[in-house]
């Protein structure tokens, strides 16, 4: 089966992110890179924000962000309303959070997880479908967490 995925990383996951991105070439699938495009420092949020933008859009089925660690970048994506961001690293955490969580963005630490096994987890995310059932009730859960947060005032701020 073919996915477009939607790919982004910092400076830290750029040699990472050519690995991957090679490997789902490899396999066919389209691949959507939409930066940084060097080792050169460049902040993540603004990077892993357009991917999970894309993915929700539907511009892509599925999204990847790699950096050091992969925390941040998760952050980042899952402040974008309707995207489910998750920091895998391993196949079973990549497995469940498709299968219990419909996880459309898939966060990866290039300091933390080896190339080979960053390439299998990435293969086991893309491979997994979600299970539905009592899971589908839980996400409907978090869809009114958000909409009860957007509807909410922001936080107040000081003037220093």
């Amino acid at each position: 089966m073919t996915v477009r995925i939607v790919i982004g990383s910092d400076h830290a996951g750029y040699v990472l992110k050519g690995a991957v991105i090679a490997h789902l070439e490899g396999g066919g699938h389209g691949v959507d890179d939409i930066g940084t495009y060097s080792t050169e420092p460049v902040d993540y949020p603004p990077i892993c924000a357009e991917v999970a933008r894309r993915v929700v859009r539907g511009q892509g089925d599925l999204g990847i962000v790699i950096g050091g660690s992969g925390q941040g970048e998760q952050i980042a994506a899952n402040k974008v309303r309707g995207a489910r961001a998750a920091l895998c690293h391993d196949e079973y955490t990549a497995r469940f959070a498709r299968r219990h969580n419909d996880a459309t963005v898939l966060s990866l630490g290039a300091r933390v997880v080896a190339t080979e096994l960053a390439l299998d987890i990435v293969d086991v995310f893309l491979d997994t479908g979600f299970d539905g059932g009592r899971h589908a009730a839980r996400l409907a859960e978090l869809t009114v967490i958000e909409d009860e947060e957007a509807a909410a005032p922001g936080p107040a701020t000081s003037q220093a």
